[in-house]
């Protein structure tokens, strides 16, 4: 199955929003784009490490397009907000798509480049595309964390 890593923020709600996508085999979180080795959430969180909250996304490509997972990246979350989203500030919740392949370089460069075009935004998108690092999973008790509190979505 094909692996899509994406970073949009706090990793608890965009986990939450990719489960819901038939298609979605599995997601995981976890940090990636950094230089610490083995961090955990509380390093991750001093904003020193390079690495952003990501939540890596096997999917189906059968069933659900690489284009259609990015559009659920980009529709949930601010892409012209550099290193925040709401009231979670740094670089750990900065707007990066990790890709896999170069077929997914392409397809994400297209997706940006057309909503770039689009006159969606007033301000410039700074989601940054770069490939796919070393991925570091999340503590456990990170993952599925909205489904484990019994709640669909973060609050912002």
């Amino acid at each position: 199955m094909p692996t899509a890593t994406f970073a949009a923020g706090c990793f608890w709600g965009v986990e939450a929003v990719f489960r819901q996508i038939t298609g979605v085999i599995s997601t995981l979180v976890g940090y990636m784009g950094g230089t610490l080795e083995n961090p955990s959430y509380q390093a991750v969180c001093t904003d020193t490490t390079g690495h952003a909250e990501v939540v890596q996304v096997e999917y189906d490509a059968n069933q659900v397009s690489y284009e259609t997972l990015l559009a659920v990246f980009w529709g949930n979350h601010d892409s012209t907000s550099l290193n925040r989203q709401g009231a979670d500030v740094g670089t750990q919740y900065r707007s990066v798509i990790f890709f896999h392949t170069p077929e997914q370089e392409t397809i994400a460069r297209l997706s940006k480049d057309k909503l770039e075009k689009s006159g969606q935004y007033y301000a410039p998108i700074v989601t940054e595309i770069i490939p796919a690092a070393r991925f570091y999973p999340a503590e456990e008790y990170h993952q599925q964390y909205l489904e484990k509190k019994g709640l669909s979505h973060c609050s912002i």
